[in-house]
């Protein structure tokens, strides 16, 4: 039985996330102690239970002492079944943290699985709907082939937003090992603005694309914002902003310029092109597993706790080494088999 201390590092829920889903594609079980016992909140929250709920579904998984709020709980992995599952996350609980307890295992199973998810698709603390389908999962393409049915964006406080998919395992996955130290060549800058259609005559998700292209301009790229409006239970806007392995999102607020908000991405898309990073941080966070079970190796803006607690968990579940250079900001793992 594996042990997970859950203050390790940032101590948050991307702890358990990530111990969710190597547990279930390894078969090993493990139990987890002071679960985000670093927050004001400790303990598990709803999005945890959903996690793990949807496993038990999708896997036969077992697990104890799974209440709202539990710092420690027991987990036995079962393996993916083929076949549909529809998950309720309530009101605007992540929907793209979600799929860290279940991309994985689903594409490195023996069937397709297809996910039919409410919740929140852009919310605080998490990556927005269009940083997840354009930078994290063209990352997992070798391993699995993905359709979109249908997408629901979903806000705080109401969420109630959808995301539909299925994930058809690949029978021979050409994923060897990853290297994104390499330096691409920046040929355009791409993006989707988005806003509810209440806001549609204040032009807010035109106005959000403007402020982003001009916070750009300095680069002299061609920047090609994709402006949308649509229906949601609670107001809000979004804009998200990627080149290659490099995005940025930012949500809109009350009070705050649609402007503003297109500024505050294009700046911090900006910051990372200007730097020598080739992986934003947030997503070599979320490609922490894939090394751990590819091996290789990513540049990156800067080793955050998230990086660091995902390979606690990985090395804990895994036959792997990884190595941190802090002034470098690179990652490299290797893999033993």
């Amino acid at each position: 039985m594996i042990e997970i201390d859950g203050s390790v590092g940032e101590g948050g829920g991307q702890i358990i996330r990530t111990a969710l889903a190597l547990s279930t594609i390894t078969g090993k079980s493990f139990t987890a102690k002071n679960i985000r016992q670093n927050r004001d909140k400790p303990g598990l929250k709803n999005q945890h239970l959903t996690g793990i709920t949807a496993l038990e579904e999708l896997s036969g998984a077992k697990a104890s002492n799974v209440d709202l709020g539990s710092d420690f709980f027991e987990f036995v992995p079962g393996k993916i079944n083929p076949g549909t599952i529809i998950i309720d996350i309530k009101t605007a609980g992540s929907i793209t943290l979600l799929m860290q307890c279940l991309l994985l295992p689903c594409c490195l199973a023996n069937g397709k699985t297809r996910l039919k998810i409410k919740g929140g698709t852009d919310t605080k603390w998490s990556p927005t709907i269009d940083y997840f389908l354009n930078l994290i999962l063209p990352n997992f393409e070798k391993l699995a082939d993905f359709k979109i049915h249908e997408i629901k964006r979903g806000y705080y406080p109401k969420g109630q937003g959808l995301f539909d998919i299925t994930i058809k395992p690949k029978t021979n996955p050409d994923l060897t090992s990853i290297d994104l130290t390499k330096i691409p060549k920046i040929t355009k800058i791409k993006g989707i603005s988005s806003a509810s259609v209440e806001l549609r005559q204040a032009d807010v998700a035109g106005r959000q694309a403007k402020g982003a292209k001009k916070k750009l301009s300095s680069l002299d790229i061609p920047v090609k914002i994709v402006e949308e409006y649509t229906k949601t239970e609670s107001i809000g806007t979004v804009i998200t902003l990627w080149m290659d392995q490099l995005g940025a999102d930012f949500l809109g607020e009350r009070k705050k310029r649609a402007e503003g908000v297109g500024v505050e991405a294009g700046a911090k898309l900006l910051l990372l092109l200007c730097s020598d990073a080739i992986v934003d941080s947030h997503l070599a966070d979320n490609l922490i597993p894939l090394l751990g079970l590819y091996g290789g190796k990513i540049k990156t803006d800067k080793i955050t706790n998230h990086i660091k607690s995902n390979i606690y968990v990985c090395e804990k579940f895994l036959d792997v080494k990884f190595e941190i250079d802090e002034e470098n900001n690179t990652i490299i793992s290797k893999v033993y088999k």
